[in-house]
């Protein structure tokens, strides 16, 4: 058994049982990888695929195991090749990294700007989806980091460091009607107004709703987006309230929207970075995370790799400490 017919046995599930993709993905050809598979199921004296014709029907009950521990076997021969990298490439490599929009667009510039000062031979590749496109990214093994906030059943093979609070912030053209109110925003004042806020993960209740049901409110969503700047768009056509991340309050925004702070309305949201448990981190890799988390100290990401839980993680890091990230103005503070 070679590590080559490992490879090409996941490059076929990856590309949805269709040899010749896996060929073209794998720059090599398409008789090469037919022929290794079946290298492959004769030492092992199983098939890993049904047939249909000349093309794979699917994937075996046997086949599923062996694929699973082959994954295992490719993570551990790249962590092997890090660890020589560690020694002799220190300072070159790349990284990639998977997360959402809002992280991408309000928070990650000046990190990434900082990290290319110090690692300008480090390639950078950034990938922005929802946290559920970020999770089959990461079970696909395309990416070192993933960012998200919240969802943590959805990265149950992580490691995640948590790395700043943030609350939302209301955005709505500078006349609307919620800019006379004279005291503190409510929820029962949102109520009254469409809304147009991010979508909504697919599994369990979001934090948002959650909020309006505790209260015993319906909010009227109207629309949503995954792009805090789609939004802030749509605020602007006169479609509803905007409700975004208080990062992606930008100072840009304010010459023709208002921004209003909702903290308290809503539960403070905590983002995190996270890497596979079994993972060994370059240096320009600890580096990226204490750019993200600058609190976050060598000792702590040595201390999270023998944690069992996510829950120990959380402890080293405590809740009420973690910096608060504001929007246009407000920067990043201390919690209170």
């Amino acid at each position: 058994m070679k590590l080559q017919q490992l490879k090409y046995l996941l490059a076929i599930v990856d590309n949805g049982l269709n040899i010749t993709a896996a060929a073209e993905r794998l720059y090599t050809s398409q008789p090469g990888v037919s022929k290794q598979l079946k290298l492959l199921e004769e030492e092992l004296g199983m098939q890993l695929f049904t047939r249909k014709g000349k093309s794979l029907g699917s994937v075996t009950p046997a086949g599923h195991q062996v694929i699973d521990r082959a994954r295992i076997i490719m993570r551990e021969a790249e962590n092997i090749r890090s660890l020589a990298s560690n020694f002799f490439e220190e300072e070159e490599g790349a990284l990639s990294i998977a997360t959402t929009h809002t992280q991408a667009r309000y928070v990650l510039p000046e990190i990434v700007r900082e990290f290319r000062k110090r690692f300008p031979k480090v390639g950078l590749n950034l990938h922005q989806g929802t946290s559920e496109q970020i999770a089959d990214m990461v079970a696909a093994n395309d990416i070192d980091f993933a960012i998200a906030t919240g969802a943590n059943d959805l990265f149950e093979d992580l490691l995640l460091v948590p790395s700043y609070r943030w609350d939302r912030s209301i955005v709505v053209p500078k006349d609307h009607a919620l800019t006379q109110l004279g005291r503190k925003l409510t929820l029962q004042d949102l109520a009254e107004h469409p809304l147009v806020t991010y979508v909504f993960s697919f599994g369990g209740q979001s934090s948002l709703k959650r909020a309006f049901a505790d209260e015993g409110l319906e909010p009227d969503v109207v629309f949503t987006a995954r792009d805090a700047d789609v939004i802030k768009t749509y605020v602007r056509m006169g479609l509803g309230v905007g409700i975004v991340a208080s990062m992606a309050a930008d100072c840009s925004d304010r010459k023709d929207l208002e921004v209003i702070d909702a903290e308290g309305l809503f539960p403070r949201s905590t983002t995190w970075i996270g890497y596979r448990k079994n993972a060994v981190l370059r240096r320009y890799m600890i580096d990226f995370i204490q750019l993200f988390a600058a609190h976050a100290s060598t000792q702590q990401l040595d201390d999270m790799r023998r944690a069992t839980s996510q829950q120990e993680i959380d402890a080293l890091f405590d809740a009420d400490k973690l910096p608060v990230k504001g929007g246009c103005a407000e920067g990043v503070t201390e919690a209170a």
